[in-house]
């Protein structure tokens, strides 16, 4: 697949304007979408993630080579599942009951990217970011190499769009480690002993085998 030039982002929070600036200081282009009018986010963008552009939800799904989404899990419903047929996107949403409330159909067995798939049926859908923390997303980015770069896991049944988000995430600094289809993505969500950890490449895919192992006993 070619590289990615444009990188498309829905939502400017914390986690949405972080992403923005780690993305733009890359060398991607960045775009950035909510729910508010591209003019009134300019100003917000300018100050939190100089570079990155105002734009629309529909003509950033349509020009970015990747997506991701980066507003609050409760408002996923509000995405339109045709305009992201096709797109290959990034979830980089958790789900968090103090904050967004009980969601029934996040309190089952499934994760909520499995969730997040089925509404967006067309989508090349890739799990992948929510294990870090939004203040550490540009603090611990590392050069190809470095002792200390950090492991991200990514997971999604579309191993084309895998590959492309794990050049990504390396050229943005970190190591991917790629876990394999969907269902892989509940060994790395909120509770689980790989949220929030600090491991590289090679601690992080032990700790992914041994939670697969320990799993598949029970």
């Amino acid at each position: 697949m070619p590289e990615p030039k444009i990188i498309g982002i829905l939502g400017a929070g914390r986690v949405g304007t972080a992403l923005a600036r780690l993305v733009f200081a890359a060398g991607y282009e960045v775009r950035v979408a909510t729910a508010r009018p591209p003019a009134e986010i300019a100003l917000l963008l300018e100050i939190m993630a100089p570079g990155a552009l105002p734009d629309t939800a529909e003509a950033l799904i349509a020009d970015s080579d990747i997506v991701i989404l980066a507003l609050p899990l409760s408002k996923y419903r509000s995405l339109r599942p045709e305009l992201l047929a096709g797109k290959i996107v990034i979830d980089a949403m958790n789900y968090w009951a103090p904050t967004d409330g009980s969601i029934p159909e996040f309190e089952g067995e499934a994760a909520s990217s499995e969730v997040v798939q089925g509404h967006l049926a067309g989508a090349r859908l890739v799990r992948s970011f929510n294990h870090l923390g939004y203040h550490e997303i540009e603090q611990r980015a590392r050069p190809h190499g470095h002792p200390e770069r950090r492991a991200l896991v990514l997971a999604g049944d579309d191993a084309e769009a895998r590959n492309m988000v794990a050049g990504f995430i390396d050229r943005l600094g970190y190591d991917p480690v790629d876990a394999g289809g969907l269902l892989a993505s509940r060994r790395f969500g909120v509770g689980t002993p790989v949220f929030g950890a600090d491991f590289g490449r090679r601690e992080m895919t032990e700790l992914l085998s041994r939670d697969h192992r320990v799993a598949a006993i029970q």
